[in-house]
């Protein structure tokens, strides 16, 4: 029998079979963290005891988050991720309720806060208002720049729906595959804050802000903790005051004004200017005035990176954060600067 030659493959050739292999697997692999974030995923998840990654949003970093933000200790922008500010959070959560203090997700802490069977993530439909705009088609980087703009709106529906929502764009995309926020009557997925905002907000005896720990506290009269807010306070350039200053003012969509005697590094205005108010405005949609001349508490047009970059000396908090402190002070409220050793409630 004649022997039949064996066929022999070029190795070039498989150059770009192996290439479509990796980029089906890496399609496959998104789709199912996609899938891994859905509702019933995410509404049953439980904590398996292992450590919460910090780089990646998981089930239970987004369920524990929501849980955070709904008992009033916020984690900033909803992400899924167990970052700096969510472990801050979850601190709070355990002093406050008189648990040992830790990093990690103990079974009384979470059993504290799975008690509300409420699940965290719910579907929404894009209404008219979301995508009526006017968006920006891009924020200046420069102060300067912004002096003219009529309005300092969001640049697109997606970033508006994920601050009204506390989430990180990249989380909405996430639980949203393939999905378009800019079309009226969309019906997509979010987290659900909880509250109708018709309960009202217990007044706060007292406002806590250190400066070492990158916190804001509300303490009742009876010193009980009832809000917990990650921020950024001050820079070496322009350090945050010390000391007891007050609330004297509440400004809501505030315009900003610079001073030039300010010397803010990266401003290189002269003369004072002012910049219109919006979401996107370089304090937020919140301006708390304390009794210090040019110091207050206010939002930010980058919530991702509250308690990550430094402040102009003020306390800045994501939007949402500044507008619930804003809710729970008023003219007068004591405001204490402390550099974390002498804090009031850790010297009970």
């Amino acid at each position: 029998m004649e022997a039949q030659p064996v066929a022999r493959l070029n190795p070039w050739l498989l150059v770009p079979v192996r290439a479509f292999m990796v980029l089906v697997i890496v399609l496959t692999a998104s789709r199912l963290d996609a899938a891994a974030l859905r509702f019933d995923a995410v509404n049953s998840a439980e904590p398996s005891g292992k450590s919460l990654p910090e780089d990646t949003s998981t089930p239970v970093g987004i369920r524990l988050q929501v849980l955070l933000d709904r008992a009033h200790f916020s984690p900033g922008e909803i992400d899924g991720k167990f970052g700096d500010n969510a472990r801050k959070a979850l601190r709070a959560y355990a002093e406050a309720q008189h648990l040992p203090s830790s990093d990690h997700l103990t079974t009384d802490i979470w059993n504290g806060l799975a008690a509300n069977p409420q699940p965290v993530l719910t579907n929404y439909t894009i209404a008219e208002q979301d995508v009526s705009g006017p968006f920006l088609r891009k924020l200046p980087s420069k102060m300067e720049d912004m002096k003219g703009i009529p309005k300092l709106g969001y640049t697109s529906p997606k970033e508006a729906l994920a601050e009204k929502f506390h989430m990180s764009e990249q989380l909405l995309g996430a639980l949203n595959p393939d999905q378009h926020f800019d079309r009226a009557g969309t019906q997509i997925v979010v987290v659900d804050i909880g509250g109708t905002g018709a309960e009202t907000p217990v007044k706060a005896d007292r406002v806590e802000v250190d400066k070492n720990r990158q916190t804001v506290k509300l303490f009742d009269h009876s010193n009980s903790l009832i809000g917990f807010y990650p921020a950024t306070v001050g820079s070496e350039e322009k350090p945050s005051p010390t000391g007891s200053l007050k609330v004297t003012e509440i400004d809501r969509n505030p315009n900003y004004r610079y001073n030039p005697d300010y010397h803010f590094k990266g401003v290189h205005a002269r003369k004072p200017f002012e910049i219109k108010p919006g979401p996107n405005n370089p304090v937020g949609t919140i301006w708390i005035n304390l009794s210090a001349e040019g110091y207050g508490i206010h939002g930010t047009p980058s919530p991702g990176k509250v308690s990550k970059a430094a402040s102009h000396g003020c306390v800045r908090l994501t939007n949402w954060d500044a507008e619930r402190v804003a809710s729970h002070v008023s003219k007068g409220t004591p405001v204490d600067f402390v550099d974390g050793s002498d804090s009031k409630d850790a010297r009970r």
